[in-house]
């Protein structure tokens, strides 16, 4: 997950390091540089921090906040640490105490117009509960946190944004003050494995004390060419990418709410998978029908896979995917020219209503990256992927696997600013 503050950007990702599996870098010059610390800030003062990244800024209270599941918040809970500077971080505390959370993902309300000002979320899958409930917990001020279930049946938790920065009305009670609109995207899974999938929003507009969940369109076949060997519950896009469709969304003016994912156009369809765009123009109420974002022939061994979404309060909005269309053949071992693959985008300048162009973010083509870990799962080159938007740019990260250390590609974590 990739958040910035003026000049500053914090990128917060799984990285195994001895018995952790936290990694951080931050750059002060707009993302032109980074530094890793030797040692990520995120590895100590929770326990054993097992990962899935969480990292915004808080521009009422100041702070960045940024989050991973921790031993020491009841098992397998959320710890946070806070930073005045996304440099130096102080351990703070647990957002909450489970013994087997997942999945979490946070936004803040950084609107000054909304009641909820510095209202920072955090869905997640509270798999102690049922077969997992999916839940929220919200926090003015990154102590004391408030747990609100939105479903006692398993909703996959993708991702939760909310409405940009709206005009401050003078001469308005408090009382009548609005809150920012908080949307958390979720998908069926209908039994894993190469099952259909649903998209469902769930949205509050009461500061997060409610939620309303909301049926996004028709069901559809599941990306990916196979199930993982470790775990068939899991699709994979071959020969390791580990993945459910899952995608972004993300808000714009005018009460107009963006979401991607993948699928594929057909359960038959040698195309293992593509990018689909849907947009909600009434506060995610309705949503229109799915367009398929990547331009490129449909075709065997053209795979889309595992897209991201920023937008903008000025209504620019950038998705962006793993791509193979320059494959010519058919994925079957990691270094088979067919499992290369680049970073690939699309934008729009008007909230969604058109798009340009889709182009490569990535400067060259990136071999698949290998995972010979043994204390990672094997079927695993990344999970998922959190873009931001600024009004200048997109803020875009992937898994990279160019770099070879001892005959091993081995995985990255890239980052670009996109000019939007």
């Amino acid at each position: 997950m990739v958040w910035s503050q003026g000049s500053t950007v914090v990128v917060n990702f799984n990285d195994h390091n001895g018995g952790q599996y936290s990694g951080m870098a931050y750059s002060t010059n707009g993302g032109a540089t980074f530094t890793q610390p030797q040692t990520s800030p995120f590895a100590t003062g929770h326990g054993q921090n097992f990962g899935d990244p969480i990292v915004v800024y808080n521009a009422k209270l100041g702070k960045w906040f940024a989050g991973d599941l921790a031993t020491g918040c009841g098992g397998q809970g959320i710890g946070m640490w806070s930073s005045p500077d996304g440099i130096t971080w102080t351990t703070g505390a647990c957002a909450h105490n489970g013994g087997s959370d997942d999945r979490e993902s946070m936004w803040v309300d950084n609107n000054p117009a909304s009641k909820g000002y510095g209202r920072m979320y955090i869905p997640f899958t509270n798999f102690n509960v049922g077969s997992g409930a999916l839940q929220v917990v919200t926090s003015d001020d990154g102590t004391t946190w408030t747990n609100h279930t939105l479903s006692n049946t398993f909703f996959r938790p993708v991702q939760v944004t909310g409405t940009p920065i709206l005009p401050i009305q003078s001469n308005v009670p408090l009382a009548n003050v609005p809150y920012s609109t908080v949307f958390v995207a979720s998908m069926n899974e209908e039994g894993g494995g190469l099952s259909t999938r649903q998209n469902v929003m769930w949205r509050s507009t009461d500061g997060g004390s409610s939620w309303t969940q909301i049926t996004m369109g028709a069901v559809f076949p599941a990306v990916g060419d196979g199930v993982c060997a470790s775990n068939s519950y899991f699709a994979r896009v071959f020969p390791i990418w580990r993945h459910m469709g899952w995608g972004e969304p993300a808000a714009g003016p005018n009460q107009v709410v963006h979401y991607v994912y993948a699928g594929k156009a057909s359960a038959n369809d040698a195309d293992h998978g593509n990018v689909y765009y849907t947009r909600s123009a009434d506060n995610g109420t309705t949503w229109s029908t799915p367009i398929q974002l990547n331009t490129d022939p449909n075709g065997q061994f053209k795979t889309q896979w595992m897209p991201s979404l920023s937008a903008t309060n000025t209504g620019k909005v950038t998705a962006s995917w793993y791509d193979r269309r320059q494959a010519s053949s058919a994925c079957n071992v990691a270094t088979d020219p067919g499992c290369m693959y680049e970073r690939y985008a699309r934008q729009s300048s008007d909230n969604g209503a058109t798009w340009g162009p889709d182009f490569a973010v990535s400067s060259a083509l990136i071999e698949q990256p290998q995972q010979q870990d043994g204390g990672v799962q094997s079927c695993y080159a990344g999970d998922y992927d959190y873009d931001t938007g600024t009004n200048s740019n997109a803020l875009v990260t992937w898994t990279d696997g160019r770099r070879n250390v001892g005959g091993v590609q081995v995985q990255d974590v890239m980052f670009a600013a996109v000019p939007q």
